[in-house]
């Protein structure tokens, strides 16, 4: 091969190394522009959300002094935490409280919704109320529910129950009584988003296979058992998940209704790692809790999505 040849075929090749580089610069650049667009919001959700979860972990092994220097201490928080005579009780309450959430709290929205996507032309007015309870402040709706709690015969609940001839119970008042009292509230504050989310789910069901279920003669109740519960397996399992995860995390509701009492029957794993940060301002107790529960939540949710992840797509 002459040597002009030879150039002519580099020019070739490099004339056309180019063009590849082009072409694929040309199709990436709106790639980049979108990462640069977004950038600035990955990084405020990065310092934000991640920030806190990395920083948690590095406290859970110092012994954070406030306004002094953290001295390393490495599992000896752990080893303090698990240690703890009042943790087993508060498991114990946490799970209690969770189990009652899942059996009582999980079919009502459930059903409501059901329910409320069979009224049809009505449906949108069940909804609203259903709604409804989301709307009111969760502090204004615990304390509306310990005022109609008042364990004494003029307490709402109580002169309701009072008319059918029940004598008043004690409610929060009551070391049986007080974890399900909150279980009924937290059921009627949070039931109505999950209701939200499943009358959204049922609309995804074709109707085919409800006039076909007619056809041959099922009730509402065969339509929904082998209809709409097959159809929305998906998202159940998906909603029971984010339930379990939420309940496990009970804060707000025990701490304003009965400050963990009575005898501590409601005290949470959350109140603990509260009392821990701010009653013994131990921050590295508190932490290496916090860490144990997210471990547990997040081991928990890894075997429960690979237990159903063949149910969920079969």
């Amino acid at each position: 091969m002459s040597d002009e040849a030879r150039l002519t075929r580099t020019a070739v090749r490099t004339g056309g190394g180019a063009a590849w580089l082009a072409r694929r610069w040309r199709r990436s650049q709106p790639g980049w522009q979108a990462l640069g667009i977004a950038l600035p919001a990955i990084i405020v959700y990065l310092y934000f959300s991640w920030g806190p979860i990395l920083s948690s972990l590095v406290m859970s092994l110092q012994n954070p002094v406030p306004g002094g220097t953290a001295e390393w201490v490495g599992l000896d928080n752990f080893a303090y935490v698990l240690s703890d005579p009042g943790l087993p009780q508060a498991t114990l309450n946490t799970v209690y409280y969770t189990l009652l959430a899942v059996l009582f709290g999980f079919p009502v929205p459930l059903a409501l919704a059901v329910f409320i996507s069979e009224l049809k032309k009505q449906s949108w007015y069940f909804s609203g109320l259903a709604y409804l309870p989301v709307v009111v402040p969760p502090v204004v709706a615990i304390l509306l529910w310990k005022f109609f709690y008042e364990p004494s015969s003029d307490g709402v609940f109580n002169t309701l129950l009072g008319a059918v001839g029940i004598a008043p119970l004690p409610w929060l008042n009551s070391t049986a009584m007080a974890m399900p009292s909150i279980v009924l509230e937290t059921t009627w504050a949070g039931a109505g988003s999950a209701v939200i989310i499943y009358i959204a789910a049922l609309t995804s069901v074709p109707g085919e296979l409800y006039e076909a279920a007619e056809l041959d003669g099922a009730g509402i109740w065969r339509r929904v058992w082998h209809v709409t519960l097959p159809q929305m397996r998906g998202i159940i399992g998906t909603m029971l998940l984010l339930q379990v995860i939420g309940t496990m995390q009970i804060f707000t509701e025990p701490y304003l209704f009965t400050g963990g009492g009575p005898q501590n029957a409601t005290k949470t794993l959350l109140m603990t790692v509260f009392d821990y940060a701010f009653t013994r301002v131990d921050y590295g107790a508190a932490t290496a809790l916090s860490v144990l529960l997210a471990a547990v939540l997040a081991l928990f949710s890894v075997a429960y999505l690979l237990l159903t992840r063949r149910w969920s797509r079969s």
